[in-house]
Formats: C-alpha cells, structure tokens, sequence
C-alpha cells in the first residue's frame, strides 16, 4: 500500500467520527430548541389562563388541551404540540409566540436562499441539514417550493418593477435583450443622477422588436418617470431599440451605441487574418483624443476594409458610427467616456439573469419566465455599486445640456 492509501486508510475513521459528531450535535441543538420552544409556548399559556389546576375566580382564559401547529424550522415546515387556550366566551387565543413566528414565516427566504445558491426545486430537501428527529414536517417537496418561490416571485416583481416611479431621475438608459426559454426579454437599467443603478422595467416576447421596445419606455413614462432633460440612451445597435427610442422620447434621446457591440459585429465579418488589424484599429479610434481624430481614423479603416474587398465588414462600420462616438462628442471625462461607451453595465445585469435562470428545466407560461427576471433582477440590484467617477456626474449633465436637438436625433 503507497503512502497515499495508507492516509487514506488512517483518515477514514477521522472522517467518519467528525460526521457523526456534527449530526449528533446537530440533533441535540435541534430536541434542545424546540423544548425550548414548548417552553415559551407553555409560559405564555399560563400567562393567559394561569397553572393548570389551580381554582381562578376571575379567570379570563382556560387551558383547552393541546394541538399540532406548523411553523417553519430550518427550510422546512415542522408540526410542535402546543398548548390550546381559549376565553370564557370560547374564543381561540393565539399565542404570542406562536402568532410572531408565524409572521416571521422564513421559509420563503430560505427557498429564495437555495435557489439563487443554484439547489434546483426538485434538489431542496437534499439541500438542506436533517430535521428534528422524530418531528412530522413537510414543504420541502418540489411542488411545495414551487407554490412556496411562485408567491414570492410575484410578489418580488409587483414590488420592484411594477411600483411607482415619481420622483426618480434618471441621467442614463441602459436597454438590451437576453433570450429565456425560447422568448426575448428586454431590461431597462436606470442610472440615477447620484451614479445610481436601478432596473426600470421589463417586457416580454418573441422578438426584440420596436412595439416591444415602446411598449416598454411607455410603461415606465405612465408609472412616473419623468424626463425633462436629455438623457443618454446606451444601446446595443439593435434597431428595434434605436427606433423605439425615438419615437418615445424624441429629441430628448442622446443616442451611444455600444462599441463592443459593434467591434463584434465587424470582426464576424472578416477572415481571421484580419481580425487583430481591425480590433487594434477600433481600439485606437475609440480611445482618441476627440470626437474629430476617432472620426477620421473610422472612415480611413472603412476605406481599407473597402479596399481590401471587405465591402461589408465597410458598409457595417459605417453604419451608425456616429452613434458610437457620442461620449467623445460629449467631451465626458475618460471613466465616464469607458463606462457609458458599452452596454457592459447591462450585460452584467443580463448575465446574472442567465445564472439565476439556468436550472429551470420547465417553463410553464410567460407569467413564470417574468417572475424568474424579475428575482435575477432584485439579486443583481442588492449587488450594484455606484459607478466609477459618480463625482463627475455633473459633466454630463452639462453636456447633455449643451447637445443640439439636430445631434441627439442623429
């Protein structure tokens, strides 16, 4: 036996001695705390209806035997005997305890806990540390957690992307897709004027198209967003987006296409000798001094890739490229140039909605694709930062201010 298997060998017992030492303990913890519990259930009793046995002349209260309540204990619904009191009227009194801990009720943020953890509906159970022993419990099948995170999901997305938007004001729209199970969800990603980030909104269906785009700017104008300025719309090229946000929002759109968007598109057009020429080419025009020098360096590659025989790789280029220079135009300081020339800031949000989503294996109807958004949305909100340079914010203020209507309608 080598050295390897002769550890092995005197680890096992180690092993197995640390394990069932934790469940004993386990065990204990779990008999200790609901006696405990039993404990304050009876105390509270007595303070109602006093020692059992003992005469009251004016006794409000009564014991009236003992019941099985569920209440919820580690991810899972357990029944705890419990004593009944009842008034002298024959009212049922509710227990203190038992009335706190039922609105306490953390099982849904248990389940929310293990599914965002990626424990799947159908893993829950496994996921979670042995029960009280010999205690009757339940809700931790699949389709208890289903009704268990469909309720909360519901009530997730009424409270963060259907509530009123009064008062809240935005400098910057971030707006992009992402495909789940089969149908196209567009996010709306709102940077307030403190370097904020807030989910707007959502809408649902087959494809990224401008009714769909509308629709969606419109719901968040009737909800209470206002808009009174310019304000700078980050998209990804689309132009079922583009559309839709002018015909919105009119002049008051600042358009900046995003740039990795469109280096991507130009590199799927071109031969992989190419490729590197091109990116280090967009790179330096993207990074130039101003809006003039970035100008001209794009039209010199177009006129190369034209050249070159590359006639649509040229004709991609050109499309659009004044929409990817617009935090050159806008003269913005280089961390808020960086920041607003990408749709990164959503597609990092659209990146936790594929993590949070990736284990559903049946989706049923439109209702449950939007519920699960909606919660990838909330779980990426309790993650954002204020941006990089939110202290020169005011920058861009000023310079959407100073945007001509010709140039934000370009």
């Amino acid at each position: 036996m080598g050295a390897g298997g002769a550890l092995a060998q005197a680890l096992t017992p180690l092993i197995a001695g640390m394990t069932a030492t934790r469940t004993h303990l386990l065990e204990w913890v779990h008999t200790v705390g609901i006696d405990a519990l039993q404990a304050v259930f009876t105390a509270e009793a007595e303070a109602l209806a006093g020692p059992k046995g003992r005469h009251q002349r004016e006794r409000t209260h009564h014991h009236w035997g003992r019941t099985a309540t569920e209440l919820t204990f580690g991810g899972r619904r357990i029944q705890v005997a419990r004593p009944r009191v009842r008034s002298c009227d024959g009212q049922e009194a509710v227990l203190p305890a038992v009335a706190a801990w039922r609105a306490r009720d953390p099982l849904t943020a248990r389940v929310l806990e293990q599914i965002l953890l990626g424990v799947s509906t159908r893993g829950y159970a496994g996921s979670l540390e042995a029960g009280p022993p010999a205690t009757p419990s339940r809700g931790t099948s699949k389709s208890a957690v289903s009704r268990t995170l469909g309720r909360r999901l519901t009530s997730t997305l009424a409270a963060q992307l259907e509530q009123r938007l009064d008062g809240v004001e935005v400098l910057a729209l971030f707006l992009d897709g992402v495909v789940v199970a089969g149908q196209t969800v567009i996010v709306v990603l709102g940077l307030t004027r403190e370097g904020d980030k807030r989910p707007l909104g959502l809408r649902l269906g087959s494809t990224e198209n401008a009714v769909l785009c509308t629709e969606l700017l419109q719901d968040l104008l009737g909800r209470g967003l206002v808009i009174t300025e310019r304000v700078l719309c980050v998209i990804d090229g689309g132009k079922g987006l583009r559309k839709a946000v002018q015909d919105v929002l009119g002049t008051a759109a600042v358009i900046q296409r995003c740039q990795i968007h469109k280096a991507r598109n130009l590199q799927a057009l071109l031969p992989k000798a190419r490729q590197a020429h091109v990116r280090a080419t967009l790179r330096r025009a993207y990074r130039a001094a101003s809006a003039d020098a970035a100008r001209r360096q794009l039209k010199a590659l177009g006129n190369w890739l034209e050249s070159n025989g590359h006639v649509d790789a040229a004709a991609s280029l050109r499309e659009g490229l004044e929409e990817t220079l617009t935090v050159l135009t806008l003269a913005l300081p280089t961390r808020l140039q960086r920041f607003f020339a990408t749709t990164n800031c959503i597609e990092n949000l659209i990146g936790t909605v594929r993590h949070v989503t990736r284990n559903v294996k049946r989706w049923r109807d439109g209702r449950m694709i939007r519920r699960w958004v909606g919660l990838a949305l909330g779980r990426a909100a309790t993650r954002f930062r204020r941006i990089k340079g939110h202290g020169e914010l005011d920058t861009l203020t000023t310079a959407l201010r100073k945007t001509a209507p010709s140039e934000a309608a370009a």
